[in-house]
């Protein structure tokens, strides 16, 4: 695998889970991570084991629901880099599992503000240092259930239908622009997450989420040459949104 030797990334909900082991894996193959997350003590373990790898990251504490602080994360990554080389925009809640004319608008809005509202507002802050890259890369990630429709799932998938549908304008947009964007759909993994949604399933059986990550350092490198696709880690490869003629 290329190296990220020199580059910066900056990863949202980056103290567990998929987030947590994307951030590691970059900062292993030589970036610059920025890692944003809510739990301190999460970023603070993450800073240990990238630096035991050898690897560097600037931590940031931020809650996403704090939309001014992010409009603020672009200008100090802009003061001190001048520029960012990949966004991997992975911070996302679950919501309750229920039917959706039982889930309570207090869940339903916070589902949004984080999934859709705060990723948009990263986008909207970072977008101009990911173009003055050589080689901007944004992976957002996705989930099976944008596509399945799955039922007592909805705002999750709905949020997750958004950002994806987000990505594929935002993509069309920059085409003509050194910035390639992405969705991924990790597909289930081993996370807090997946457990909450799914208490009974035996956790073994499920992609630890550093095997996943592993699957998103493609997506981030410079020779990484697609753009408005999604890619499924279960499947390992790329798909067109477009159905077959």
């Amino acid at each position: 695998m290329a190296s990220l030797e020199g580059r910066t990334a900056l990863v949202t909900g980056a103290s567990r889970g998929i987030g947590y082991w994307t951030a590691l894996a970059l900062a292993k193959q030589g970036a610059h991570v920025i890692a944003v997350a809510r739990t301190t003590g999460g970023l603070e373990e993450l800073d240990d084991e990238i630096q035991a790898a050898g690897g560097s990251a600037t931590l940031v504490p931020m809650d996403l629901t704090d939309m001014p602080a992010i409009d603020r994360l672009g200008g100090a990554i802009n003061e001190r880099w001048g520029s960012l080389d990949i966004l991997v925009a992975n911070a996302a809640v679950l919501g309750t599992i229920s039917p959706v004319g039982h889930v309570e608008a207090k869940v339903f809005d916070k589902v949004m503000a984080i999934n859709v509202t705060a990723t948009w507002r990263v986008i909207r802050s970072v977008e101009p240092l990911l173009l003055k890259s050589d080689a901007g890369r944004a992976v957002i990630i996705s989930s099976g259930v944008a596509h399945s429709a799955r039922a007592f799932w909805g705002p999750y998938a709905a949020s997750k239908a958004a950002v994806e549908t987000m990505a594929r304008v935002w993509a069309q947009e920059t085409r003509k622009a050194a910035l390639n964007i992405n969705s991924f759909d990790p597909g289930a993994t081993r996370t807090a997450m997946r457990a909450q949604a799914m208490p009974g399933e035996n956790p073994e059986t499920l992609p630890h989420p550093s095997e996943v990550a592993e699957k998103i350092v493609p997506l981030c490198l410079p020779d990484c040459l697609e753009t408005g696709r999604l890619y499924r880690a279960a499947e390992g490869r790329f798909f067109d949104y477009r159905l077959p003629e």
